[in-house]
């Protein structure tokens, strides 16, 4: 599938936090998080399943382009994150964190982000009625379902190396959503996450530095969702 083409040139000067289209993106948002580093995830449209990753790095009060990549999302699109439901297969839009990174493989080298180690005991809870909802749970929970949760190592190389996404994850709100990660893709669209090939999320894990405190902004070239808002 070929990536979706973002039409930066279209942004609306009146979204909350834009500016002259000539601005680097993160220069035209709302917000990008207080830190120093930030990835961008833009797809065309709601209804797009395919888009564009970038990491841009602050450099003396300018942000600057450090890489980018062709990226997957939801096979259901994407959605405001505040009004997703878990199980539509939608990409959540919005500013989020990123509290740690995993991985099936070991961290490349060079990785200073705190890094998990998936494990064959290793699952991530997408229970409503668990009590380890959206959580790593090693083993599984007693409470967690097997039919209600990934049990991380089955996942190959789509989670040779990932990052936890932040979404609906420091106070859980049931049947909003769960385990929503950036990963390395796989043959098309996700149930939810962000994914990019192998060699991207790679070389997104070597540059994420923790003190310069990553974000993720989730998001269309325009609309009610244009990246721009968060």
């Amino acid at each position: 599938m070929r990536p979706g083409v973002l039409a930066l040139a279209s942004l609306s000067l009146l979204v909350p936090g834009g500016g002259p289209p000539s601005e680097p993106l993160p220069a035209r948002m709302a917000g990008t998080g207080g830190g120093t580093q930030l990835i961008t995830a833009v797809a065309p449209r709601t209804a797009s399943t395919s888009g564009t990753v970038t990491w841009w790095d602050l450099r003396r009060g300018r942000w600057v382009k450090a890489g980018s990549a062709p990226a997957f999302f939801g096979a259901g699109g994407l959605v405001e994150g505040a009004s997703r439901r878990q199980g539509t297969g939608t990409t959540p839009t919005g500013l989020y964190d990123l509290p740690y990174a995993f991985g099936i493989s070991a961290a490349p080298g060079g990785t200073a982000y705190k890094y998990r180690r998936v494990r064959a005991t290793s699952w991530w809870c997408q229970d409503n009625d668990s009590r380890r909802y959206n959580r790593w749970t090693e083993p599984r929970a007693a409470d967690c379902r097997a039919a209600e949760a990934e049990h991380l190592i089955s996942y190959g190389t789509r989670y040779a190396h990932a990052m936890v996404i932040g979404f609906n994850y420091e106070r859980p709100v049931r049947g909003r959503g769960a385990g929503i990660f950036l990963h390395v893709r796989g043959r098309g669209p996700t149930s939810g996450c962000v994914s990019v090939p192998l060699d991207a999320m790679r070389r997104i894990l070597r540059w994420a530095d923790p003190g310069a405190r990553p974000h993720v902004a989730i998001g269309t070239a325009s609309g009610a969702t244009a990246i721009t808002r968060y």
